[in-house]
């Protein structure tokens, strides 16, 4: 089956290029037609993106209402509630980093020591990076779920703390918070 586009005419259209062309032109003079687009095309845009935030989608959100309660013992929500970790006996006692994925994630090995009477999790530690100069960069913060027991160290191998500059050249990690076990 053939649907006869071997019989269409391409002169029109080699006309309207050949009209356009002067339009277009990038040589000589200076490109204002580029200009006038960049402008026409930023102006629509910001025309349909404002419009679209206006709009609502018809969505409306319920809300459900609680059943009554029954009584709870307040040692169990005591137990439910975390309780922060004291900071002061919870330490890093030595840091590395290294870059890993293509030099685009920071990888950091670190010991952390409990001397407290209790064991911690999700320990929250915070990376400042800088350049070479000292100068400041960025901050990443990771949680880490794992358990320290009381009274131990507990060494992290290769942590990713996320996506750093490719001009940072020091880290230095600090502890944010912990929770009691």
């Amino acid at each position: 089956m053939l649907a006869g586009l071997y019989r269409v005419d391409l002169n029109g259209l080699v006309k309207l290029g050949a009209l356009l062309r002067p339009a277009f032109s990038v040589g000589r003079k200076s490109p204002l037609w580029l200009a006038a687009a960049v402008l026409a095309g930023g102006g629509a845009w910001g025309l349909m993106s404002a419009s679209e935030g206006n709009e609502s989608d018809g969505i409306e959100l319920a809300t459900v209402q609680p059943e009554p309660a029954q009584s709870v013992p307040p040692a169990a929500v005591a137990a439910r509630v975390s309780v922060p970790a004291e900071l002061d006996r919870l330490r890093i006692s030595s840091q590395t980093w290294r870059r890993g994925g293509l030099g685009s994630r920071a990888l950091v090995t670190f010991t952390l020591r409990n001397d407290n009477d209790y064991a911690v999790k999700d320990v929250e530690i915070l990376c400042a990076f800088t350049r070479r100069d000292g100068s400041h960069l960025t901050d990443r913060r990771r949680v880490l779920g794992e358990t320290v027991n009381m009274k131990s160290r507990k060494t992290f191998a290769h942590v990713q703390v996320g996506f750093v500059n490719v001009n940072a050249s020091q880290a230095k990690c600090s502890l944010a918070a912990a929770r009691r076990v």
